[in-house]
This record gives C-alpha cells, sequence and structure tokens, in this order.
C-alpha cells in the first residue's frame, strides 16, 4: 500500500512539472494511421495560458507526447493568442502514446504530429472554461449546428478565436519547416467558423479542411477540432 501511495505521489509531482518532459532528436515513423514516435516530447500539465484537459489521460494513459516541433509550433501559437488574448485560457486534449502506436478509440494519433484542440467557448458572450475540467467527459459534450451546447444554449464555440489559432499554428509550424496538414471539424460547423473574421483568412489559406467525415466521426468533433501536421519536404 505504501509503494502505491509512493508511485502516485511521484505521478502527480510530474505531472505537475512546469518543463515538457523527454530528450533526444524526435523522430515520426509512417503514418498518423499506422506510425510510432520517437523520442518524443510530454506536454506541460498545465502552463500561464493552456492546460491538459484530463489527469486521467495525462498520468493512466500518458497520452500527451508529440514530436518535439510539434510542441513547439503548440507553444508558439500559444505565445502568440496569449499577446493578442492575454487573459484567454485554452485547453489540449489527447495526442499521442509515448512511443505512439495505436491508442483507442483514435484512428490516428499514432506518430505525434496529431493533436485534440478544445474548442473555445463562450457563455453570453464571455470566456468560459469550466469545461476545462471535464476530464474525459469534455469528448461527450454535444453542440447543435450553430455551436451551441445542447444542454445549454447560452454556451456557444467562438469560433473567431479557433480560427486564430488555427492560422497561428500555421505560422508557427510554417517556421519549423512544417505545416498544418489537415483539420477536422464538424463539417456542419465549418461555415460559422469561416464567417468571421479570422475564418475569412482561414478560407482563403491552404490550410486543409476534410470535405467529408463518416456520421460517427463527425458526430465526434463537435467539441474539439482535431489538426494534423505535416513535413515540409525539402
Amino acid at each position: 500500500m505504501r509503494k502505491l501511495v509512493l508511485i502516485l505521489l511521484i505521478s502527480v509531482t510530474t505531472a505537475c512539472s512546469s518543463t515538457p518532459k523527454g530528450n533526444g532528436k524526435s523522430k515520426s515513423e509512417g503514418s498518423v494511421k499506422k506510425g510510432k514516435l520517437v523520442n518524443g516530447r510530454r506536454f506541460s500539465r498545465k502552463k500561464d495560458n493552456y492546460k491538459y484537459f484530463s489527469f486521467l489521460s495525462y498520468i493512466l494513459f500518458n497520452r500527451a507526447w508529440v514530436h518535439s516541433k510539434v510542441l513547439d509550433i503548440t507553444l508558439d501559437a500559444y505565445k502568440e493568442c496569449e499577446v493578442k488574448h492575454p487573459k484567454r485560457k485554452f485547453l489540449i486534449m489527447e495526442c499521442s502514446n509515448k512511443k505512439g502506436g495505436e491508442m483507442w478509440p483514435h484512428r490516428t494519433h499514432q506518430n505525434g504530429t496529431s493533436i485534440d484542440f478544445g474548442s473555445p467557448l463562450l457563455k453570453n458572450k464571455r470566456p468560459f472554461t469550466r469545461d476545462h475540467s471535464y476530464g474525459l467527459r469534455h469528448y461527450a459534450m454535444k453542440f447543435d449546428t450553430n455551436g451551441r451546447l445542447l444542454r445549454n444554449k447560452k454556451i456557444e464555440i467562438d469560433f473567431e478565436i479557433m480560427a486564430q489559432h488555427i492560422l497561428a499554428l500555421e505560422v508557427a509550424a510554417r517556421k519549423r519547416n512544417m505545416f498544418v496538414k489537415k483539420v477536422l471539424l464538424k463539417i456542419n460547423l465549418k461555415d460559422d467558423l469561416f464567417k468571421t473574421k479570422s475564418g475569412k483568412l482561414l478560407k482563403k489559406s491552404n490550410i486543409y479542411f476534410a470535405k467529408y467525415l463518416q456520421p460517427m466521426i463527425d458526430n465526434m468533433h463537435d467539441d474539439h477540432y482535431h489538426i494534423d501536421f505535416g513535413f515540409i519536404k525539402n
């Protein structure tokens, strides 16, 4: 029993670390659907303007790992968002296992280049972050075709901030010879995203958004947007 308590205490201490874990040169092998991650980096559990969404996912499932470049891209984008919106908090959801590979129930997330980002929310037109404490239940949140939470229509997706974040990710990725390869968002939410000021810029960019998703997959991508990063070939 004492040994178990000690292990849990060590785990909690590690989880609260402000320094990303991992060392060595990162390598993403194979694809997001069949691949592995070598020498990845694990996101800090929490930083100034972002947090990882689930203690269980972070500690027990160990799913906060990415390629080192993807980690740097994500942190740079959050720094840019912090300049524009200093009080805004963001949410990282599941990434990859420490060594990549299959990660149920995801069909991708296998080589450290995929991240699920929690959709930024508003309540009565003001930033809402209570969902940041939902843990794994966050994936069960359901929104209507206009991006409003089904159980409370006062809560809605902040599409403008979402668009700004995706654009910031693309800029940060290009600096590291990578790019936003693919975005998965529930199909009927894309129009609302592209109608915003930054969404119009996003639509004009070369960032690819999935044009069709199988119904089950589509319904899973209303509370978050999935992003795959790609490497630019020289």
